[in-house]
């Protein structure tokens, strides 16, 4: 199309699959299989079509199970620090960290764990 990958497809794949199997991709033009998406880490799982709305709706109701304040620390540290160097990476994860340990669920959660029951968190993103 003599057109490059645009709104950071090229800084994107790059970043998800690494600079030489991006530059393969966009280079080439070359299209991928479920297969192939999944062995190069493009992708975390397969599924028939009549099967991914159920999976979908699973891996959503596990993760509604978590705590919502680590569930957006953890969202918002993991996309802070893919655009910085590993050791800026790691302070917004250290404060990050201690913003959890100072919300509720962190202590409803370690009880939990410690009681060997299902924790009931209250998601409160504030406290």
């Amino acid at each position: 199309m003599g057109v490059i990958p645009g709104f950071g497809g090229t800084q994107r794949l790059a970043r998800l699959i690494g600079a030489s199997r991006a530059k393969e991709m966009i280079f080439t033009g070359k299209h991928l299989t479920a297969t192939e998406a999944k062995a190069i880490g493009l992708v975390n799982k397969i599924f028939a079509p009549e099967e991914l709305q159920a999976a979908v709706h699973e891996v959503a109701k596990h993760i509604a199970t978590k705590g919502k304040a680590s569930l957006c620390a953890a969202k918002q540290t993991v996309n802070q620090g893919l655009n910085a160097d590993l050791a800026t990476g790691l302070s917004i994860e250290r404060d990050a960290f201690a913003l959890c340990l100072a919300n509720p669920d962190a202590k409803e959660g370690t009880s939990a764990f410690l009681e060997k029951r299902k924790p009931v968190f209250k998601g409160d993103l504030n406290s």
